[in-house]
């Protein structure tokens, strides 16, 4: 069953020691991770080993990045030693990867989540994997430590609460909900996501490294209240909910989209030089499709605020869901 409680579950056996009962050969990989953006991926030297690349999207066209620029030459300097390369968001150059059986790529109506697509199958078939460079939010990290886990789930109910958390549908388990709010209040530190990516090996039976969560998860409310403020200088004009953030306290994006979702069918979210464009998982709309962005989340997308004029254009009250004209 999923746990029930916020409080991570107790250790067992001897301090330091996860896996007591069960023997080295059982015991998971200890692959290295890296943490990668689609359009900031490192240069394939820095990676030891043979890689596997988990929920880490082709560079969508736009604001700088494109896939010939980006993940193609990350590709072929990782040559052959990208062991596989499991992702779930849409994109155009897919198709050149379907005879390679390294790549294991879905689109996100197929699967809300990468971790349900790192299957034991998955893993048995890359062989052996030094680095583990996944995306850098839940979705990926849990995708992460399943493949160190040989395929199989950290907790009863994990690849739910990552489509859950991913799509924001549904209500994702307590442990998730904390490990969300943590990621999402300190984003750039790479030690809180270690940490969790070894909790979550531990099949959450590391209290220590829970402590450290549950601290950052406390601290988004600050950046909650901050969404909520601005929340209310939201406009909106038929089907779009839009506001411009100039400076101020900090403030949870992810937040403020989904309180401008709450107002109308798409949030609109104009800072630090870009347009941050939301709809529900299950809208039907393809930001994709609609801006030319070649890959990339259909109902979330990023674009340089040079696009302002076409982006409210192209979203006005009249912008076709999916099966319309």
């Amino acid at each position: 069953m999923r746990p029930s409680s916020m409080r991570a579950p107790p250790a067992t056996g001897q301090s330091g020691d996860y896996y007591p009962r069960m023997s080295e050969a059982a015991r998971p990989n200890s692959p290295q991770f890296a943490f990668l953006t689609p359009r900031s991926l490192p240069k394939p030297a820095t990676l030891q080993g043979r890689v596997a690349v988990l929920d880490i999207a082709f560079a969508a066209e736009g604001g700088g990045s494109s896939f010939e620029g980006i993940t193609l030459p990350f590709i072929r300097g990782l040559g052959p030693r990208l062991a596989a390369w499991v992702d779930h968001h849409d994109h155009e150059r897919h198709v050149d990867f379907a005879n390679d059986p390294r790549f294991i790529l879905s689109t996100k109506a197929e699967h809300g989540a990468c971790p349900e697509m790192v299957t034991p199958e998955v893993v048995a078939a890359a062989g052996p994997v030094d680095t583990v460079a996944v995306h850098l939010d839940l979705d990926g990290i849990y995708s992460g430590a399943k493949w160190a886990l040989g395929g199989i789930e950290p907790y009863e109910g994990a690849d739910d609460d990552a489509r859950a958390v991913d799509t924001r549908r549904g209500e994702p388990g307590p442990i998730a909900t904390r490990i969300d709010r943590a990621l999402r209040a300190r984003f750039r530190d790479k030690n809180l996501k270690h940490r969790i990516v070894q909790y979550l090996i531990a099949r959450t039976k590391a209290p220590h490294h829970w402590e450290e969560i549950e601290a950052a998860a406390r601290s988004i409310d600050p950046l909650l209240d901050g969404a909520k403020r601005l929340a209310d200088q939201y406009r909106v004009d038929g089907r779009v909910a839009y506001v411009r953030v100039t400076g101020g306290a900090p403030y949870d994006k992810t937040e403020l989209l989904l309180l401008g979702q709450q107002r109308a069918d798409i949030a609109v979210v104009h800072d630090a030089g870009s347009l941050s464009i939301a709809a529900d998982f299950e809208s039907g709309l393809d930001f994709v499709k609609l801006f030319g962005l070649g890959g990339g989340m259909p109902t979330r997308v990023s674009i340089p605020e040079s696009r302002l004029s076409e982006v409210m254009e192209k979203l006005g009250p009249n912008v076709p869901s999916q099966g319309q004209g």
